[in-house]
């Protein structure tokens, strides 16, 4: 028998924590179409449970679209049916997203400018990082950008603490750009792998505070033309439609590489994720799905789209630690 305090793999908990209570767009369905033939009416059942899980209007469109063609050609019999094309429908629309984040071991530093906005876990995600690419054996040094609160500071000190990492920071207030500057040229000096440079949270309807984002940006290019090699942008999955905003009006600014999906085990339903795939076709690096070190992990296109619409009572065969290559 399983022993009941053994770490789930990382899957089967986004599973359990995107459908708490049991409940799951597949149990729905099942109760909901038991002796019914798949028809028009069921797929506006099924449009409407996929609005509410945050899929968001066009992503939907795409995917009842699809499912009526299937319908049309008498593809979906029964409920099963429907389901797995549910899932496969889901997964090539994940898919494009589906892409590690790949540190050339060649470029030193490697530099990860990391942005979102307050409260998204920026912090927290950079500290996952460390972790992951310290148990590869990369060196790395943390830069803790965000100089207007001190606590922004202490918190990821302490993750470099807690990882093994080298630690870059001035007093609270400082200059971002400063800050990232002077981290870089120690860590060029150092011989360091990678830099994870930390960054002030702020709206992205706030123009001057994405302004100085914009400067920071700059001040890397100064000193590495090539970098940042890499900007992520870390999104609360709680914030449904509206993470969707924060993501285009990031990417317009400063032109995003990658995302981090966090909070996942949150009251998120999780089909922001598809709206976002859906819209921006941005790779998503990383997923959180809670605090613990173990509950990042990399984004795999299949194991979502199975997570999205089965929940915890399916879970089962489909984990995937986190990875960087």
């Amino acid at each position: 028998m399983p022993d009941p305090d053994e770490p789930q793999g990382f899957f089967a908990r986004l599973k359990a924590r995107l459908n708490r209570g049991g409940a799951s767009m597949a149990r729905e369905l099942r109760g909901l179409l038991r002796g019914r033939k798949i028809d028009a009416a069921v797929l506006e059942d099924l449009e409407t449970r996929l609005l509410s899980a945050d899929v968001g209007v066009e992503a939907t469109v795409d995917i009842l679209a699809d499912l009526n063609r299937r319908v049309a050609r008498h593809e979906l019999d029964d409920v099963e049916a429907l389901l797995n094309a549910l899932r496969d429908r889901l997964t090539e629309m994940l898919a494009p997203c589906e892409q590690p984040l790949q540190i050339e071991r060649s470029t030193k530093p490697f530099v990860v400018l990391i942005v979102g906005v307050n409260g998204s876990g920026k912090t927290t995600s950079i500290g996952k990082l460390a972790r992951e690419l310290r148990q590869q054996g990369r060196s790395v040094m943390l830069a803790a950008g965000d100089t207007f609160r001190a606590a922004a500071i202490e918190q990821l000190h302490v993750w470099a603490e807690r990882t093994g990492s080298l630690f870059s920071a001035q007093q609270t207030g400082a200059d971002p750009g400063a800050v990232v500057f002077d981290a870089l040229k120690s860590a060029q000096a150092r011989g360091i792998d990678v830099l994870l440079a930390d960054t002030a949270g702020r709206l992205h309807s706030q123009t001057h505070l994405m302004d100085e984002l914009k400067k920071v940006k700059r001040v890397i290019a100064r000193v590495l033309p090539e970098a940042p090699h890499e900007v992520l942008l870390v999104l609360d999955a709680n914030q449904g439609q509206n993470a969707l905003a924060q993501a285009q009006q990031f990417h317009a600014a400063l032109g995003v590489t990658g995302l981090v999906l966090t909070k996942l085990d949150g009251t998120a339903r999780g089909g922001i994720v598809v709206a976002i795939a859906r819209k921006l076709q941005l790779p998503i690096r990383f997923i959180g799905v809670g605090e613990k070190a173990e509950d990042f992990g990399a984004f795999n296109a299949r194991a979502f789209a199975s997570a999205l619409v089965d929940g915890a009572a399916d879970a089962g065969g489909v984990a995937r630690e986190a990875s960087v290559s």
